[in-house]
């Protein structure tokens, strides 16, 4: 399914329930930001050699719950506020690809400012 799709799959579930009257862009920002911190709920504390195997583990699936939520909230975002996601997303890469030039920023966790 497109992204386009998937938005209009969303938008007819969140109609069908008539809960557009309680999504303003404030309100979906902080449902995507709670749905990310549920997502970080299951790295919380984990060493790297537990990580490898949550993400083995039935656990996954609560992940990519977590993450289809995350989605789901940027989905809305992008819809409510007339934002064509694949074209922001190549108008941000190509900035990053500005910022972090590969003979720069090879090897390096450092920020744009900073290499």
């Amino acid at each position: 399914m497109t992204t386009e799709g998937l938005q209009k799959r969303i938008v007819k579930f969140r109609d069908l329930r008539n809960w557009k009257q309680f999504h303003n862009p404030k309100d979906l920002a902080i449902s995507l930001l709670l749905e990310a911190a549920e997502l970080l709920e299951h790295f919380q504390w984990e060493s790297p050699e537990e990580m490898d195997e949550l993400i083995k583990s039935e656990k996954l699936k609560e992940i990519k719950e977590e993450v289809a939520d995350t989605y789901y909230w940027i989905l809305l975002i992008a819809h409510d506020l007339n934002i064509d996601l694949e074209e922001a997303l190549k108008e941000k890469m190509a900035q990053n690809e500005a910022k972090y030039p590969v003979e720069k920023a090879k090897n390096s966790h450092k920020k744009y400012n900073e290499l």
